[in-house]
C-alpha cells in the first residue's frame, strides 16, 4: 500500500522523505498498559505493510523498551527505505526494580532512572545508547526532548535547561549534522513557545510539536508556524487527537492532554463532532487531516497501541474531507479563520 509523502530539504543536502502518516512509538513502550512483544510486532508489521516509513521513538518511551522493540523490527529492513528519529536530553541509568521511574505510566519495563542531561557530552552519550538499543548504524533525526514547562515545572527551571542545551547539546547536534552522522535535528516538545525561542536563536531543522496544532488548538499560528515557513523548518505533529478526545469524542472520562477533559473542552468537541457528522466525516479523520493543511507540516504521528488503532489511523490518512466542513467549523467559531485548509 502506498502512503502519501512529503519531501523536506531545508539544507539542500537531499533532505528526507516523510510519509504523511508516521508512527509514534510511545505506546510500544507499554504506555498506560503492557502489551506483549508479539502484539507490538504485529502493529509494526501492519504499519510497514501499509507503507508507513517514518518512525519516531525516544529513550523515555518504556525506559528503553520502545527502542529495543524497534531493533528487532528494523533488522533486515533496507536502511534507506525508512526515516527514523529518536531523542536526546535524557539518558537512562540502571537501578533497583523498586527505584525505577515511571510507575503508573510505563508498565512491565526495564528498571531504569531518567537522568536529564542537555549538555554536550550527555547528548553524545544518549546517542550512543540509542544506537545500541536500536541496533542500527545511523539515526536520521535527533530531537531534544521535553524542553518545556510541562516537564520542568517552572519557567525558571526551563530557562536553565534551555541555556544548558544551547551552550552544550545544541553544539553537539550541530557537529553531528555537519559530519553527516545525522541528517537533521530539532526538538520534541509539548509547547510551541520554547520551539519559537530556539528557532530564533539557533539553526534548527524540524520540531516535533505534540498536541499544539490541532482541531482544538491553533495558537501556534500567531508567530511560531509563520516563522517555520519563513525558515524552511519542518513540523511533525504528535498528539493530533489531543491525547484521545478528538478520536474518542466527548464521552465521559475522555482524555485531553493526558488528563480527564474539562467540561468546556467536552462541550467544544461535541460541537466539532456535530459539524463533522453533518458532513458525513469521522471527527478522527478531520483531526488527522487538519494539521497536514499547513505548509510547514511534513508528517502526523498518532500513537497506536493496537492493530485496530493502526487501522483507524490508516483510514484517517486516506480520508477526503469536503471543504464545506472546514468552512462550517470556521463559521461556527470552532476553528481560526486564518487556519490553512486547502488540500
Amino acid at each position: 500500500m502506498e502512503q502519501r509523502t512529503r519531501h523536506w530539504d531545508r539544507l539542500g543536502n537531499g533532505g528526507l522523505t516523510f510519509t504523511e502518516l508516521g508512527f509514534g512509538t510511545a505506546p510500544l513502550g507499554n504506555l498506560y498498559r503492557a502489551i506483549g512483544d508479539g502484539e507490538a510486532e504485529a502493529i509494526l508489521d501492519r504499519a510497514w505493510e501499509a507503507g508507513i516509513r517514518y518512525f519516531d521513538t525516544a529513550p523515555l518511551y518504556g525506559l528503553g523498551l520502545s527502542e529495543t522493540r524497534l531493533n528487532r523490527f528494523l533488522r533486515g529492513k533496507p536502511r534507506d527505505e525508512y526515516v527514523l528519529s529518536t531523542k536526546v536530553g535524557r539518558w537512562l541509568k540502571a537501578c533497583a526494580p523498586d527505584a525505577r521511574d515511571g510507575f503508573g505510566k510505563w508498565f512491565d519495563v526495564p528498571a531504569r532512572q531518567e537522568v536529564y542531561d542537555y549538555g554536550h557530552d550527555g547528548v553524545l552519550r544518549s546517542v550512543e545508547f540509542s544506537l545500541e538499543r536500536l541496533g542500527i548504524d545511523r539515526i536520521d533525526i535527533l530531537y531534544a526532548h521535553d524542553l518545556d514547562v510541562f516537564n520542568h515545572g517552572t519557567q525558571a527551571a526551563l530557562d536553565a535547561r534551555l541555556t544548558e542545551f544551547m551552550e552544550g547539546g545544541y553544539k553537539a547536534l550541530l557537529r553531528l549534522r555537519e559530519e553527516g552522522t545525522i541528517r537533521a535535528f530539532g526538538a520534541g516538545i509539548n509547547e510551541w513557545q520554547p520551539c519559537q525561542w530556539m528557532a530564533e536563536r539557533g539553526d534548527f531543522d524540524l520540531f516535533l510539536l505534540a498536541g499544539r496544532y490541532t482541531l482544538l488548538e491553533q495558537e501556534a499560528l500567531d508567530s511560531f508556524l509563520p516563522l517555520c515557513v519563513e525558515r524552511g523548518i519542518g513540523i511533525v505533529i504528535g498528539g493530533p487527537y489531543n491525547s484521545g478526545i478528538l478520536a474518542t469524542g466527548p464521552r465521559p472520562g475522555a482524555f485531553y492532554n493526558y488528563d480527564p477533559a474539562p467540561q468546556e473542552i467536552l462541550d467544544r468537541v461535541g460541537r466539532i463532532e456535530a459539524v463533522c457528522a453533518r458532513h458525513g466525516v469521522r471527527m478522527v479523520d478531520a483531526a488527522f487531516q487538519f494539521p497536514l493543511r499547513h505548509p510547514a507540516v511534513v508528517s502526523v504521528i498518532p500513537g497506536g497501541q493496537g492493530v485496530a488503532e493502526m487501522e483507524s489511523n490508516l483510514r484517517a490518512a486516506a480520508a477526503e474531507i469536503p471543504p464545506a466542513l472546514w468552512a462550517e467549523l470556521k463559521a461556527e467559531g470552532l476553528m481560526r479563520a486564518d487556519a490553512p485548509v486547502e488540500g
